[in-house]
């Protein structure tokens, strides 16, 4: 039954998602507004590190940060959001519904950071610095939004699934500590396609940490969304008997 003391419950369980919400949203203002009143002109760290990478790029090192750009892009991060949507659903109908949310959700996300980019407009590093192909405006960084939004979802994906294998009477202790190094490797692998991109000359240091403040934002909202339509262990649906 719903009452006052069920609202306050959910209004709790919202609270951490909101906090990050806020403080991201707040952050990655702060830095956009300073992006641009520098009128493309990059703030010191961006040229230290971009300094940095043009001297120390070996060949193996370069096609290992290729590598890693690379999977951030393309076909593969969609199809990342799509399996993290269909883990996080229980049986054949919930999970297809969790795809199609989850592939709406990055797109929807992509939209509205392609508006920032038009918006915002920064230049990218100097094109002879590049060690790999880029196009478009930098500010906040694709790749790194990209990969950070696909690794949010599927670590969603992979920790309701286990969650929900633990509920069915399995050994917990078999599923949820297996499940944390594969979200740790998730994590891993989006601050790496962000890296990379600072790496390979394309994007300032800066352009990077507004994807990822971009992401932080994109996720806490879909975390604030996604209750009651897929609720957390334990929980019952909204309107749910």
């Amino acid at each position: 039954m719903s009452g006052p003391a069920t609202a306050v419950r959910r209004a709790r369980r919202r609270a951490p998602a909101i906090v990050v919400v806020v403080v991201c949203a707040v952050a990655f203002a702060l830095l956009a507004v300073a992006v641009t009143g520098r009128h493309g002109v990059p703030f010191p760290v961006d040229r230290s590190a971009l300094d940095w990478s043009v001297g120390h790029r070996p060949p193996l090192a370069k096609a290992l940060a290729r590598a890693v750009t690379a999977s951030g892009t393309g076909v593969l991060p969609y199809l990342g959001a799509v399996i993290g949507g269909a883990l996080a659903g229980s049986g054949t109908r919930r999970g297809l519904y969790g795809a199609a949310c989850a592939l709406l959700f990055l797109l929807a996300g992509q939209a509205v950071r392609y508006g920032l980019v038009e918006t915002i407009a920064r230049p990218r590093p100097p094109v002879e610095d590049w060690a790999t192909h880029a196009s478009g405006y930098a500010f906040p960084s694709g790749h790194t939004t990209t990969s950070a939004l696909v690794a949010g979802v599927l670590i969603w994906g992979v920790a309701r699934a286990s969650h929900r294998a633990a509920r069915k009477g399995r050994r917990t202790a078999g599923y949820l500590p297996a499940a944390y190094p594969l979200m740790v490797l998730l994590g891993c692998w989006a601050v790496a396609v962000g890296l990379s991109r600072v790496y390979l000359g394309v994007h300032w240091a800066t352009d990077v940490l507004g994807g990822w403040l971009f992401a932080g934002v994109w996720l806490g909202l879909g975390a604030v969304l996604v209750r009651g339509r897929f609720p957390g262990p334990g929980e019952r649906r909204a309107g749910g008997r």
